[in-house]
């Protein structure tokens, strides 16, 4: 597997465990109206009636579209913000900085949702890799961040980079995991801008 990050690039300024500092729930939305509204759209895009949706390093709301999933699955650090999330059918609390895997089987889902959380990832490879093995063929990701976080648990990689740069690291990730990228989008609906990297993994036929 292609090492995305050095050890200097994965150093947080709060190198505490993960789980202590979201042991407090935060029920707040991490990005403005006009981020959340565009995520929205996007999702609405890329995913389609009936799909099995892991939505991963989430919290008390999800940004999904009123289409009807076969299951919504949330997957998080916070007991308390995942459970008040109406949008899930059930959830799993798991730190990925600790163990880079999720306790689906593979092809679980059809997509994989992680908005506004990228960038706290220290072993992004690993992880994308899981998420790739969890998605169906043709599955897909979609990954959406903005300009905001806790500075003391982003990696130094990202609290150094520029937006641009951030993207590209996203882009490295879905990569890194096996997923081919198929779009980037970078806007600015409000103040908040929106950048987003879809990727696909690939269909069976185009495996062989």
């Amino acid at each position: 597997m292609t090492t995305v990050l050095s050890d200097r690039d994965r150093l947080k300024q709060d190198d505490r465990p993960d789980e202590t500092f979201y042991q407090e729930p935060r029920f707040v939305t991490h990005a403005d109206d006009g981020f959340c509204d565009r995520l929205t759209a996007l999702y609405d895009d890329v995913l389609a009636p009936g799909d099995r949706v892991l939505d991963a390093m989430s919290s008390w709301v999800s940004h999904l579209p009123a289409t009807t999933f076969e299951r919504v699955v949330g997957h998080g650090l916070n007991e308390a913000e995942l459970a008040a999330n109406d949008r899930f059918d059930e959830h799993v609390v798991r730190d990925l900085n600790a163990e880079q895997t999720l306790p689906f089987a593979d092809g679980a889902f059809d997509a994989v949702c992680c908005a506004l959380s990228v960038q706290y990832l220290q072993y992004p490879g690993p992880v994308f890799a899981e998420f790739a093995r969890v998605l169906a063929p043709g599955g897909a990701v979609v990954v959406s961040f903005s300009n905001r976080m806790f500075p003391t648990k982003a990696i130094r990689a990202w609290r150094l980079a520029s937006m641009d740069e951030r993207a590209d690291l996203v882009e490295r990730y879905v990569t890194a995991g096996g997923l081919v990228v198929t779009d980037r989008i970078t806007e600015h609906p409000e103040a908040d801008p929106f950048f987003a990297v879809v990727g696909r993994k690939p269909a069976a036929d185009d495996a062989e």
